[in-house]
């Protein structure tokens, strides 16, 4: 993702305002999983009438009552569902080993059942939105140091998570006016393939996002990295994706975790500045981008190969996601 020419600083609580559509945007391509398999007919239809379902709410009570109703289905879902509830305490035990009330660990919960549904339900209808109504949603805390990387010409590496709004990331980061690359898991479920068409048919800054899948050829990652695009990736995965795939052990939460090392080799052979991001989401759909101040700032890319090095940007990845899930604890995932 590269910043617009002339684009000012914003501060952390400026709301951000849209920028132009780029010229490069292109059109959006059919509803397909990658493989080339489409989204099956029914299925779609099932889609589409969800969403007309959710927009017609949203258009009667505003978005402010679809962020009601996500919050009623959410706490809906925190009385019945008891064994999610189970392994909410299970990973707040590990985020909080000093231990926390039950009363704020019961709100923590609830928090975070709510949070998911209206995540959801705006997700479904996100392109139905008006272009300014979005960007006034949207504050950006740390944008000086993803600008500041960006007048180096050589990329930068946004170092993602699976906490939180993270598959909105790439959107918010192309409607505040940058180019935009996406590494993904190769095995998407049919929802997001249906709305990443949505999406690049109503916006153009999503559909000119090159999205990347794991399992490609790193010849494509090189080159978005050497052309200063934003390349965003979540490296803290959830289960085993192959021997063949390098993998590096960090201390997260009392526990020994195997994050994902390849991307993250790739962008300092190439010089890359390599950040931390969050999406926050925050009560009636507000969401707040954050980004951190360089976790590596290269100087001289021979250090690629360099285990150490690899470790210790690891390392300081997963305290940055270990301090943000403590102030954040409703942003839990893998639950």
């Amino acid at each position: 993702m590269h910043a617009q020419d002339g684009a000012r600083v914003a501060h952390a609580n400026d709301a951000i305002t849209a920028p132009t559509p780029t010229d490069q945007a292109g059109r959006g391509t059919p509803a397909a999983r990658p493989g080339g398999r489409p989204v099956p007919w029914h299925v779609r239809a099932k889609f589409w009438l969800v969403r007309k379902l959710l927009w017609a709410w949203a258009r009667a009570f505003s978005l402010k009552g679809l962020y009601l109703l996500g919050a009623w289905f959410g706490t809906l879902e925190y009385l019945i569902n008891f064994k999610r509830r189970a392994r909410c305490r299970a990973q707040l035990g590990r985020v909080f080993p000093e231990g926390v009330s039950r009363r704020r660990q019961r709100a923590i919960i609830r928090g975070y059942f709510r949070r998911t549904r209206c995540d959801k339900l705006l997700y479904l209808i996100f392109d139905r939105l008006p272009r300014e109504k979005i960007m006034k949603r949207i504050k950006f805390r740390g944008r000086e140091h993803l600008e500041a990387a960006l007048r180096r010409e050589s990329g930068v590496y946004v170092l993602l998570s699976h906490h939180g709004s993270h598959h909105v990331a790439g959107l918010l980061m192309a409607l505040c006016g940058f180019r935009c690359a996406g590494i993904r898991d190769p095995n998407e479920g049919a929802l997001r393939a249906y709305m990443q068409q949505k999406y690049a048919e109503r916006f153009p800054e999503f559909a000119a996002i090159r999205v990347l899948y794991a399992d490609s050829f790193p010849r494509e990652i090189f080159r978005c990295f050497r052309g200063n695009y934003v390349v965003g990736s979540a490296l803290d995965i959830g289960r085993d994706r192959g021997a063949e795939l390098k993998t590096c052990p960090v201390r997260m939460f009392g526990q020994t975790r195997e994050f994902l090392t390849g991307t993250l080799q790739i962008a300092l052979r190439c010089g890359a500045t390599i950040v931390q991001g969050f999406v926050v989401s925050r009560p009636n759909f507000y969401f707040r981008l954050i980004c951190s101040p360089a976790l590596h700032d290269p100087v001289d890319r021979a250090e690629a190969d360099d285990d150490p090095l690899l470790a210790a940007i690891l390392q300081r990845y997963a305290d940055g996601i270990a301090e943000h899930v403590r102030a954040h604890p409703d942003h839990l995932s893998r639950i």
